[in-house]
């Protein structure tokens, strides 16, 4: 069991629950992937039993995953946290297990890196995120941890990206800080 309350294999009842929500979602949004069709999408989820569990894991922790984009060289669908707000069960993290484990008291229960490890995906980019706020206007209210270059973090620091005043900030934190407003976004390859 992982902490997430399952296996890495979902059941056929979760499976279908969960590709019933992400065909909606996909059908409902299809501007963030005009001329994708959701049966190639679902042909690609059927191939590998661990993209689903990870995809129920960015689910269930309120992350709403859509597919963003399709790389032809690679023949990849990009899926990614489409929550208005950075996803309610990941919040109030510090950024990896470096930072957590630095912290001498009032440690957060888990690190954004360490999560999105064990759920099988990866913390966007900055260049990520902002191209994420071209398809809508996310984190008005929170803000999401994003991948920090090594020179950075390194040096004890993260970044995190929010939307304020209609513009896209990136900014920096001691990576060993958490708020109850910040989480983190992931994104999955399919």
């Amino acid at each position: 069991m992982t902490k997430f309350g399952l296996g890495k294999e979902l059941s056929n009842e979760q499976r279908e629950e969960l590709f019933k929500i992400l065909e909606e979602r996909f059908e409902k949004n299809m501007d963030r992937h005009p001329d994708l069709e959701w049966s190639k999408v679902l042909s690609k989820l059927t191939e590998n039993a661990e993209k689903p569990w990870s995809l129920y894991a960015m689910e269930t922790t309120g992350g709403e995953p859509d597919v963003i984009g399709y790389d032809n060289n690679s023949d990849v669908y990009i899926f990614v946290d489409c929550s208005t707000e950075t996803p309610k069960g990941r919040r109030s993290i510090c950024y990896d297990d470096e930072a957590l484990k630095s912290r001498k008291e009032h440690k957060p229960e888990d690190s954004a890196v360490n999560m999105a490890t064990t759920m099988g995906i990866e913390l966007l980019t900055e260049e990520q995120y902002r191209k994420l706020q071209e398809l809508g206007k996310f984190d008005l209210k929170t803000s999401s941890w994003v991948k920090t270059p090594d020179n950075i973090r390194k040096l004890g620091g993260a970044l995190f990206c929010d939307r304020r005043y209609d513009t896209v900030f990136t900014y920096h934190n001691g990576a060993e800080s958490y708020y109850s407003v910040r989480g983190f976004r992931g994104l999955l390859r399919v």
